[in-house]
C-alpha cells in the first residue's frame, strides 16, 4: 500500500517532521508527501536525503508539489 502525507497548509517545519516521523518506521519503499510551498518543498527532500532516501518524482499539481521519494 502507497503511503501519502498531505501536508498542504502547514507550515515549515511540520512537513519535515511528519515526513521523517514516518520513514524512521519504514526500512524501504515509496512514499508521496504533497506540500503547498517551495521552501516545504527544498526542506522535505532535503531531510529525506538525509536518511538515505531519494526523490523520484516532483511535479506541480494545483498550486501544490507531488514529491516521490524512494529508498531500495
Amino acid at each position: 500500500m502507497e503511503k501519502v502525507i498531505d501536508a498542504r497548509g502547514l507550515s515549515c517545519p511540520q512537513p519535515v517532521i511528519l515526513t521523517l516521523d514516518t520513514i524512521k518506521n519504514l526500512d524501504k519503499g515509496e512514499l508521496q508527501i504533497l506540500v503547498d510551498t517551495d521552501t516545504a518543498k527544498e526542506n522535505v527532500i532535503r531531510a529525506a536525503g538525509s536518511k538515505g532516501w531519494q526523490a523520484k518524482d516532483i511535479k506541480e499539481e494545483d498550486d501544490a508539489y507531488r514529491i516521490v521519494i524512494t529508498k531500495d
